[in-house]
């Protein structure tokens, strides 16, 4: 017990170090992250961590996806809801269809597998996406579309991948139509807002009730745990009941009016929106450090580097695909998207914990399994470190960084 404490101490510590190094030299802190994990990997030091589905699904997601839901405001996502929505599922539908064709056709892959890892990528990361945000200090309208689609595209790749993967693990020519697959979809889907929506009220309620801000807290902790859990346990999206149970807590418990009989009390609210900061810090950390320890083991020149190449090039096609045809259906609406902030969405669109961990819980008898985690590993990796060191010049380049006397305001 000693020496994990001390290992965990210990990391703790290197981000830290790495957050104050990021913030004077000007770089990206989960850039950082990632690098300090390699060079820490480089070692051969035993953190006392390994980056599994398990340590992803049921540690990190929770505490980042409902501190990011917190802060949604309701009104603001209602406004745009329906691009997000189509972003979130078609566009995730046609990314992974892309990314899928082109593997099965360049690099012959099996229908199943090409199908499974398009899938999986096929969705923007909330917890290197939110990072990017608050790094580059984006506000207003495209942060809210941003935040938002990767939040709710999250749950949509995650249920995706779920019924691609229990079609290839059947006979492909016995597969079920259409009917039964949106059916399950829907189960997957609705069934996690459901329940995250129930947890959150019933949450809400009872924190209503008090006026102690550890209660208040606690409860917020619970909801974003618990539903989470419960929606796994009865096959429900996990990863859609914690926003939605964060939505409904931000909105009732945190941003309502004080005489709702909803609302926490005015120490909880600062109390809890700080915890959150907080615990978002310390899971952020975790996560991008252990991605990096785990980028410095993979074979990497086992696929060869023409086809890593391709596979990263294929991500971007995909993200294009699901960014400009939907924003151009939208061109002529009180939803329009302008120009440059579609390039923002595009390559803002970065992928991280959520695609590795989907890669990390592939059954043994996939095949191409290890192709599809190396591949994966490959795409986050120039995703996190290529795209979000850039991030901040294509900003500057389509006019949309904050000036620095709003950076210095915030």
């Amino acid at each position: 017990m000693e020496l994990f404490i001390f290992r965990a101490l210990s990391l703790l510590g290197l981000a830290i170090l790495v957050a104050i190094a990021a913030r004077r030299l000007h770089l990206p802190y989960t850039v950082g992250l990632v690098l300090a994990g390699a060079a820490l990997a480089a070692t051969r030091e035993d953190v006392g961590f390994t980056l599994t589905h398990d340590l992803i699904f049921n540690v990190v997601l929770p505490p980042l996806l409902f501190e990011a839901a917190l802060n949604l405001r309701w009104r603001d996502f209602r406004r745009d809801m329906v691009p997000v929505l189509t972003l979130s599922i078609v566009g995730v539908a046609l990314c992974a269809l892309v990314v899928a064709i082109g593997l099965y056709y360049w690099l012959d892959w099996p229908t199943g597998s090409a199908l499974v890892f398009g899938a999986l990528i096929a969705a923007t990361d909330p917890i290197a996406v939110i990072a990017l945000l608050r790094e580059s200090r984006i506000s207003g309208r495209l942060s809210l579309l941003i935040e938002a689609e990767s939040l709710v595209n999250d749950g949509a790749a995650a249920v995706l991948f779920t019924l691609i993967l229990a079609w290839v693990a059947h006979d492909p020519a016995q597969a079920t139509g259409p009917l039964p697959l949106l059916g399950a979809f829907v189960g997957i889907a609705g069934g996690g807002l459901v329940i995250g929506l129930a947890i959150g009220l019933l949450a809400v309620l009872i924190a209503g009730t008090s006026d102690d801000h550890l209660v208040e807290t606690a409860l917020t902790a619970t909801a974003a745990f618990g539903s989470f859990l419960i929606a796994q346990r009865f096959h429900a999206s996990g990863v859609l009941a914690t926003v939605a149970a964060g939505i409904t807590m931000g909105n009732l418990g945190l941003l309502g009016k004080a005489k709702s009989g909803f609302a926490l009390s005015a120490h909880g609210r600062e109390f809890a929106l700080e915890f959150w900061e907080f615990a978002a810090f310390l899971a952020n950390s975790l996560v991008f450090l252990l991605i990096g320890s785990a980028l410095a083991t993979i074979d990497f020149a086992r696929e060869g580097w023409q086809a890593l190449a391709l596979a990263v090039l294929l991500a971007l096609l995909g993200r294009a695909v699901a960014v400009y045809p939907v924003c151009l259906a939208f061109s002529r609406s009180r939803w329009r998207v302008p120009i440059n902030e579609q390039h923002i969405l595009w390559w803002g669109g970065l992928r991280g914990a959520l695609a590795l961990a989907l890669a990390l819980a592939l059954p043994a008898d996939l095949p191409r399994r290890e192709d599809i985690r190396i591949v994966a590993f490959s795409v986050v990796a120039f995703s996190i470190v290529v795209q979000g060191l850039t991030a901040p010049f294509v900003l500057s380049a389509f006019g949309l960084a904050p000036s620095r006397t709003d950076a210095s305001s915030k």
